[in-house]
Order: C-alpha cells, then sequence, then structure tokens
C-alpha cells in the first residue's frame, strides 16, 4: 500500500486553499505523524484523505490510483477513520461496536456472517480488549474506548487508518498502552496517519513526520529529521530542547523538552 499525496492545495469550493502544495507519503508497515499549530489545517488534510473535500489542485494517490471519484464503499474498504470522540446513541456493547466496521461489507441492511464474527473477534485480539467484549461500550475508560475505535477500523480489513489525535484526553498511562497498540500496527503492516500535539509521540511511534506551518512550506521527513530545535521554534512559537539517551535495553531514545522561561 501507498497512499501519495502530489502538490495538493487543500480547501472549500469558492474559498482560497488552506493549505498549499503538500507533498508526502505513506506505505504499508510507517506511520506518519501530522503536526502543527491549531488552525493550521490538520483537519482539511484529513478531509481530503478521506475524499470528504475534492483538492483544489494536485493528485491524491492510492498505489498510484487517483481517488477522485471513489465511491464511499471503495474508500472504506481502502481507509478507515478513527476520530477523538465517539458517543453511540444506544448502549451497544464492546463485540457490537467492533462488529459495526464490517458495515462496508455486509451493507448497513444485511446480516454479518460468521467470517464477518471472526475477523472482529480477531480485532478485538489485535488490541487486547476480547476481555471486554460483552461490556457496554459506554461503561469503559476512555483509553478502552479509544482501543474499541482502533478495533471497529481494523475490522474494516484496511490498508490504510487514519487518527485523529487517538490519545487526545486520556492520562498518561492509557495514552502509553493506546501508542503501543498504535506502534504494533506497523508491525503489522498497516499504513497509519495520525495527528497528534506531542512530538513525542512521533519519536515513539519511530514515525515519518509532515509538519505544517503557517508562515512557512510544510516540512516532510522522519522524525529525528523534521522534529528539531528550529522547527518546533518556527511551527509553535517556543524554545525546546531535542534531549537524547539510551534507555535501560540500549535503544536510543528522543524527546522533546520546552524550555520554560523565568517568570
Amino acid at each position: 500500500m501507498k497512499l501519495k499525496l502530489t502538490n495538493v492545495d487543500c480547501g472549500y469550493q469558492g474559498f482560497p486553499p488552506v493549505l498549499r502544495g503538500v507533498d508526502f507519503s505513506v506505505e504499508s508497515g510507517q506511520i506518519c505523524c501530522l503536526l502543527g499549530p491549531n488552525g493550521v489545517g490538520k483537519t482539511t488534510l484529513f478531509k481530503t484523505i478521506l475524499g470528504l473535500l475534492k483538492p483544489q489542485n494536485g493528485l491524491v494517490e492510492m498505489n498510484g490510483e487517483n481517488m477522485i471519484g471513489w465511491s464511499a464503499r471503495k474508500l472504506a474498504q481502502n481507509i478507515a477513520y478513527v476520530s477523538q470522540f465517539h458517543n453511540p446513541p444506544f448502549p451497544y456493547k464492546v463485540k457490537d461496536v467492533v462488529l459495526l466496521g464490517r458495515v462496508s461489507n455486509t451493507g448497513y441492511f444485511g446480516s454479518p456472517s460468521e467470517m464477518d464474527y471472526e475477523i472482529a473477534e480477531a480485532a478485538m485480539v489485535d488490541m487486547g480488549i476480547t476481555h471486554l467484549r460483552d461490556t457496554v461500550y459506554t461503561d469503559i475508560s476512555g483509553g478502552e474506548r479509544q482501543l474499541v475505535m482502533i478495533a471497529r477500523a481494523l475490522a474494516q480489513e484496511p490498508q490504510l487508518l487514519v487518527m485523529d489525535e487517538p490519545t487526545s484526553n486520556l492520562d498518561y498511562g492509557n495514552m502509553v498502552r493506546v501508542m503501543s497498540k498504535i506502534r504494533s500496527l506497523k508491525r503489522k503492516g498497516f499504513g497509519v496517519i495520525m495527528t497528534t500535539h506531542s512530538p513525542d509521540q512521533a519519536f515513539m511511534c519511530e514515525s515519518t513526520v509532515c509538519l505544517l506551518q503557517r508562515a512557512a512550506p510544510m516540512v516532510f521527513g522522519f522524525a529525528h529529521e523534521v522534529i528539531t530545535e528550529e522547527n518546533m521554534r518556527s511551527a509553535y512559537g517556543v524554545n525546546v530542547k531535542v534531549i537524547e539517551f539510551f534507555d535501560t535495553y540500549n535503544r536510543l531514545v528522543r524527546m522533546c523538552s520546552p524550555l520554560l522561561e523565568e517568570e
């Protein structure tokens, strides 16, 4: 799988582009983190990738095929979206929420087959939530809900997962657990695009980074190339220090620490 954006201008019909000249790609087994300040256009870019907005210029391609004109069914069979928030109107059990990921294959009025149930079960196994199978979704924690949403996306059997701030509003422990599961998707061969406000998460995922800026061109590359003190200052207007050290497993770890001014 390869999603490629070439010289893409993103925006709304009748208005100037929100983003200009977007160039980046993500492949199977790769995570790409979108970084940038609020209002810079990350949501607009997501809508363009998901086919909700047509690019004002340039190409959005999946495996070399122009995605403009793809049906909703074809999009759902290739790309799965995981939003920040999800509050179902009915008290569904976790297994039923995950099974909803099979709608693009069964149709809204079709009955799930034995294979659909098996695929949903495998997605719960991948996310480590089988113990929640018969629990009401609204009764579980925020971190558990996010893992359920990722499992539902996996049940679509997509090539690419698009995630909008998947750790938003999670405590530190749940953030680490969710990020660990997202890292596991990379090992399973999925492509992942995710927005985040934490540069450290890009380091955690050993991802590529697309840094969107208001007053400067976007920057794309590996995390250690893009998340620099100069680029963070340019994008966010704050001073940071990129710290490197070796952990107890002798792995190189990078972190981004803000330099707080004295009062």
